[in-house]
């Protein structure tokens, strides 16, 4: 399958783009470059925040199409692309459902901020990490905007703890998928990464064949699924190397980078 044809790339950021400190290789700037010049569209295709994002890859922040919130809301050049929101009856009964959970602190995600009840340190340490743009208030039910997307965070395991009694009250009305070890997201049954990439491949005409993608769990397998050059990393979960077709050295090793290295930047 050749790579050469590649026009967009999408990357996942925690375990995949970024290392085990949460950290971007500052050599990405560079790569980012070096496939703008040849042409080839780059996004970061994450569960964080628009917001945050935008603060990560500050230098070229305008220049890049980010697929946040786990595929809810698509962004360029701080203009809205795409965007799947959840109807607020519906996150009224989400919350009050999260509510009950022992031990679940939880993030409602809107497009203007994310909304948070909690002012336990440990939790907020977390948030900080993905929410850059979230605000505390004491009842959330009260906020008013367009809401996207529900994040539990259990730091005893979502898989274990959280996703068997959210998927059971939602998982045939939404989509309930485990982000990463210690999260899980609840966003409308039609949202994904590989949605808001599908509506990217329509609206922008390049196909999944022109399409490469890199991802390590659960929340990036329909985001494989829609791109032919899909790769899993070294560290993915095994689920997530069952779907994807390629596999990417570990993010430690910054191996989204050397595969672009290798697969694109070379393939000429």
């Amino acid at each position: 399958m050749s790579q050469a044809s590649i026009k967009f790339i999408a990357a996942d950021m925690d375990g995949t783009l970024l290392d085990q400190y949460g950290r971007l290789d500052p050599e990405f700037f560079d790569l980012f470059l070096q496939l703008e010049e040849k042409g080839i569209m780059f996004s970061a295709a994450s569960g964080r925040q628009y917001y945050s994002l935008r603060d990560t890859f500050a230098p070229i922040q305008d220049r890049m199409i980010y697929v946040a919130d786990n595929g809810t809301m698509v962004m360029y050049q701080d203009k809205e692309l795409y965007s799947c929101t959840i109807p607020k009856v519906e996150i009224d009964a989400l919350v009050k459902a999260v509510r009950e959970i022992e031990g679940a602190y939880f993030v409602l995600c809107g497009k203007r901020s994310a909304y948070i009840e909690t002012q336990e340190p440990k939790a907020l340490e977390e948030f900080q990490k993905y929410y850059h743009r979230c605000e505390y208030v004491p009842n959330v039910l009260a906020v008013e905007d367009e809401f996207i997307k529900v994040a539990i965070c259990h730091f005893g395991g979502t898989e274990e703890l959280v996703f068997p009694s959210m998927h059971a009250q939602f998982g045939s009305t939404h989509q309930v998928v485990v982000s990463a070890k210690i999260w899980l997201d609840i966003m409308n049954a039609e949202a994904s990464k590989g949605a808001a990439i599908k509506h990217l491949q329509k609206t922008m005409n390049f196909g999944p064949e022109e399409t490469m993608a890199f991802g390590d769990y659960f929340n990036d397998i329909e985001m494989l699924k829609v791109s032919a050059h899909s790769y899993a990393m070294e560290n993915a979960h095994e689920a997530v190397k069952k779907i994807a077709r390629f596999s990417a050295p570990s993010n430690r090793d910054s191996g989204v980078m050397k595969v672009i290295r290798e697969k694109v930047l070379k393939a000429d």
